[in-house]
């Protein structure tokens, strides 16, 4: 058995209960890097030309900060495949009597697992590690177009999203 990135009891068991027969949601494994993880990730943006090796090195560093670190996946036990994958990071702040903030990223399902509810089991177990490991709140950014996704999954629009992109050096 692989290594999770993560204590799995950390994850709500009652969201495995809603997922069809044959599907599994647990913390990353470095197997995974075999079972299409970065593929899974490639259906929600730009992955880039990552080895086995450096995936392996990434992922002892997220070990080593699994305190802080929570991805997860939805492995198809029967082709064994990535079929959804999201991240919960936890950010320590002094407000809030030294408060934890978890911040939801890289929710993707692959596109041969779309109309599943994966998304929504995503979302569900990672509110669930949040609250498990004490955040206060969990935020997360997203387009316009998915912000009735996000309502539905019990998060209200506040604010307003910024970026600044660094520009690349001129060669």
């Amino acid at each position: 058995m692989a290594t999770p990135l993560f204590n799995p009891d950390l994850i709500d068991r009652a969201v495995n209960d809603h997922l069809p027969v044959g599907f599994l949601l647990r913390p990353l494994e470095i197997t995974d890097y075999d079972k299409g993880f970065l593929t899974a990730l490639s259906h929600l943006t730009v992955v880039g030309e990552i080895d086995k090796a450096a995936f392996v090195d990434r992922f002892a560093y997220l070990k080593a900060h699994a305190h802080e670190y929570f991805t997860i996946v939805i492995e198809d036990l029967k082709t064994q495949r990535i079929a959804a994958a999201g991240t919960v990071l936890v950010e320590r702040k002094f407000i809030r009597n030294l408060g934890l903030v978890g911040h939801i990223e890289d929710i993707v399902v692959h596109e041969n697992y779309r109309g599943l509810q994966f998304g929504r089991y995503i979302i569900d177990a990672l509110k669930s590690i949040g609250k498990n490991v004490g955040c206060y709140k969990i935020i997360l950014d997203c387009s316009e177009k998915n912000v009735p996704f996000y309502v539905k999954c019990g998060f209200e629009r506040k604010e307003v999203e910024m970026v600044w992109y660094i520009p690349k050096a001129k060669l």
